[in-house]
Order: C-alpha cells, then structure tokens, then sequence
C-alpha cells in the first residue's frame, strides 16, 4: 500500500454561459457572460485532493483536442499525476451551463466524450496505480462497472476506499460493501435510500440504511447544515466550516471529497478528516468556479487553527 491518492473519473470543460432566459428552439439571444474551465467530478476532486497536499494520481481518458490540452495543463499546475489515455476519435468532454443571470439559477448539458468509454479494460491498466494508493476514490460520472472494478481492485490491494455515489444513479448493489467510506450529498442519499434527508434525524437513519448495504460508513454532506460521519460506533455531526460569503457552491461537494481523501491518505482519523473537509469545502465556496477554487494545504491548516 502506498502514500497516495488515486481518483478514477472524468474531465469536462465547463463551459458557461450567462443569459437572461434559455432560447427557445430556433431562437437566439445575447448573452451577458461566458467562461470556460476545468470540470468533471473525478477531476475537481484530484486538484482539490492534490492542493491540500496529496499526491494524486488522476485516472481517465480525454480527446485529442483544445480541451484536452486543458486537462493536461490543469494537471500539471495543480501537481496531479495525470494517467490518461487519449483517444483519437472521441472529443474531451464537455458541459454546457446556462446560468440564469439574474436569478444564478442553471441548466446543464454533460456530454463525458472519450470519458464515457472508461470500461473495465482501462480500469486493468491502471490496476498498478490504484493498488499502491493508500486511498481510492471514484464516481459515478464514468461507467458504474468501471467504478465497480475499480473499487474491488482497491479493496483487494487493502487501499482506503471513498464512493462519491454521483451523479445520482443506478448502481450494482455489490459496490456498497466495497466502501470504506460512501460519499452521498442530500440529494443522492435521498434517492439513495428512498427518503428525503430534511432533519438530523433523517440523515442518520439514512446512514442506518447505508450501513444495511455493506458499508463501513456513511459521510452524508448536507451543504450547509454541514456533514454527518455515521458508522457502527458514532454518528457525528460536524458542521460547516464558514470562513466568509458564499459566492459559487459548484463543486464543494468535490472540494470536500478531496480534502477529506487527502487527509485519510496522511493517515489522519476519519472523524478529523472530515473536518479537514469541511474546511476545505469551506474556503472553496468563497470562490468562483469549481478547480480554480480549490484551496492549498496551507489555507485549509490556517482555517482550522482558528
């Protein structure tokens, strides 16, 4: 078992664009802003992770192409060690966001490109990197049976595993007992365990469910309410961590998952780690965009020595 972090996932452009309303079909209209960067869960979630002072191994495929060589360039400035495979005839991904200009209300297309073809033959390649980490984390933004192979070559190696189930869909049953640590925010719980998460005390009976299926514990981000680190000994709440306004929530769900990969990974307890989260999500709130916002170690320690 190694030091490291290894993330299996995707990258997309974010592409964004604001504008009074959506079009209709057949219209246009001007818009009042526009803005591309990095994006993809598994992909915020390693420059998060390496920013806070891990050494990450990002595990994905990208096209040939302006978006691709985005990827490359994120990784190289956030220090990531990019295991890629680039595919000749599939584009990178890419998002289209609309974003409501006066309401920040938005509407998003996701196509994953070369990252939706990840199978299980990909996820053999990097058998290596993945069982020399000391934490494993994955998504659902690429195929589920990668996932699922994934996090049973993990186990097996005796790596820490993290299961961000997201986006919310379905998924082989058997992957609920691969996890050390399922990753849900309220909403995926939600649809998780067939219930909305709108108390405390919901939440811990979700994590109850969880528990149920195979997991070691259940780490439900709630947003603002904070997290709740459930498993068979306690049920903690720990709440968000504030360190100013909130101005963009997109990717604190990200932020946290690679914070608190990142701490596991230094051998941090799981209960402390998610406080390492928290704060790291705390401070990515305060900025714009999803990886530009990711804050380094040194902030994080800071935020949490107050």
């Amino acid at each position: 078992m190694g030091t490291g972090v290894s993330i299996l996932g995707i990258f997309v452009a974010d592409t964004a664009y604001l504008a009074p309303r959506l079009p209709v079909v057949g219209e246009t209209i001007a818009g009042s802003g526009f803005s591309v960067g990095p994006g993809g869960k598994g992909s915020n979630q390693a420059v998060a992770a390496a920013r806070a002072g891990a050494q990450v191994s990002f595990i994905s495929k990208i096209g040939r192409d302006t978006f691709g060589d985005l990827a490359l360039k994120t990784y190289e400035q956030a220090g990531v060690t990019a295991k890629l495979t680039i595919m000749d005839d599939e584009p990178t991904g890419a998002a289209f966001i609309y974003v409501n200009d006066s309401t920040g209300d938005n509407a998003i297309i996701v196509y994953a490109g070369a990252a939706g073809t990840i199978g299980i033959d990909d996820v053999e390649t990097a058998r290596e990197t993945i069982a020399h980490s000391a934490v494993f984390v994955t998504q659902l933004e690429q195929p589920a049976e990668a996932a699922h192979r994934a996090l049973d070559i993990a186990r097996t190696a005796g790596v820490t595993t993290i299961f961000n189930p997201a986006p919310a869909c379905a998924f082989p049953a058997e992957i609920y007992g691969l996890c050390d640590y399922i990753v849900p925010n309220e909403t995926e719980a939600a649809a998780l365990v067939g219930f909305p998460l709108d108390t405390l005390d919901d939440a811990k009976r979700a994590g109850d469910v969880l528990l149920s299926r195979g997991v070691t514990a259940a780490v439900i981000t709630l947003g603002s309410r904070g997290v709740l680190f459930h498993d068979r000994e306690q049920s903690v709440h720990v709440p968000a961590v504030a360190c100013g306004p909130v101005i963009d929530t997109t990717g604190a769900g990200d932020a946290f998952v690679g914070g608190f990969a990142a701490a596991l990974a230094r051998g941090t307890n799981p209960f402390d780690a998610v406080r390492f989260g928290c704060a790291t999500a705390g401070i990515a709130v305060t900025r714009r965009g999803t990886a530009p916002a990711m804050p380094l170690l040194s902030e994080i320690e800071a935020l949490m020595a107050r």
